[in-house]
């Protein structure tokens, strides 16, 4: 675990015992997202990405695993201290904008009874534009706007790091474009993100994707780059397209010191 990762995970595995039998839903997954990352986790249904970002979370215990925030170990806790820890470090947005706030309360006050300073709520209702929401209860908002104001209690709260399952999903343009400009000024004041979506429009404008495909890291694109990844075992994860053209599941790796390249080749 790199010094400046606020999030790491090791090995995660999970298991589910259905009335067919097991299911592995996520298999060996190894990741690091440092400080003030933004990275959007993608792949088709079934690929593992809620059961990924629900053991990130500290919902639900990985099989097997390890996951870091902020140097803490999540699952070597106790139920009690688990539940305190997310309490001062994650917040978990979903993807309804309604199953984020308290229905009763104005937009001042949501954010009130979470923030560990009084001057923050002033602070980050303006940071997000909801200034003019203030008194306002999430019935009397747009969806954006509860998106947002979903992202400033993590904020006020002093939250580490967000875990936003589909944020967009049921969101026009420009409300989707307002959510994302919020992520981006909570990434800029050290708020690292992590987003399960289709969204197109999240994928561009979010520093990493993070590809699975059954239960495994796929590929990571990273600065216009997709990356293929070695995982912690050795094990190389070839993109999709290039794993049809190995039908038998094996290959021949040369490795070109010279020029430092290797190449996979049917057997």
């Amino acid at each position: 675990m790199a010094s400046d990762d606020l999030l790491w995970c090791d090995q995660l595995v999970k298991f589910y015992e259905t009335s067919t039998g097991r299911v592995q839903a996520v298999r060996g997954i190894d990741l690091e997202f440092a400080v003030g990352t933004t990275a959007a986790i993608v792949g088709p249904s079934g690929s593992g990405k809620s059961s990924l970002l629900r053991m990130l979370a500290g919902l639900d215990r990985p099989t097997a695993g390890t996951v870091m925030v902020d140097g803490v170990d999540l699952w070597r806790l106790s139920e009690r201290a688990r539940a305190r820890a997310r309490a001062d470090m994650i917040t978990h947005i979903y993807q309804r904008p309604n199953d984020n706030l308290f229905g009763h309360l104005s937009a001042e006050m949501q954010l009130a009874r979470v923030a560990k300073s009084s001057g923050s709520v002033d602070a980050w209702l303006h940071a997000l534009g909801l200034e003019a929401q203030r008194t306002l209860r999430p019935a009397q908002m747009s969806g954006g706007e509860r998106q947002r104001l979903a992202f400033a209690r993590a904020a006020v709260a002093e939250h580490r790091l967000m875990i936003a399952d589909e944020p967009t999903a049921q969101l026009d343009s420009a409300n989707a474009s307002a959510v994302l400009d919020a992520i981006d000024v909570l990434a800029g004041r050290g708020i690292t993100a992590i987003i399960a979506t289709h969204d197109r429009r999240v994928l561009d404008r979010v520093g990493e994707v993070v590809e699975l495909r059954d239960g495994a890291v796929s590929t990571i694109t990273t600065g216009g780059a997709r990356l293929s990844v070695i995982d912690r075992s050795g094990r190389l994860q070839l993109p999709p397209e290039l794993r049809e053209r190995f039908p038998h599941g094996r290959a021949r790796l040369r490795w070109t010191s010279e020029s430092e390249h290797i190449e996979i080749e049917r057997p």
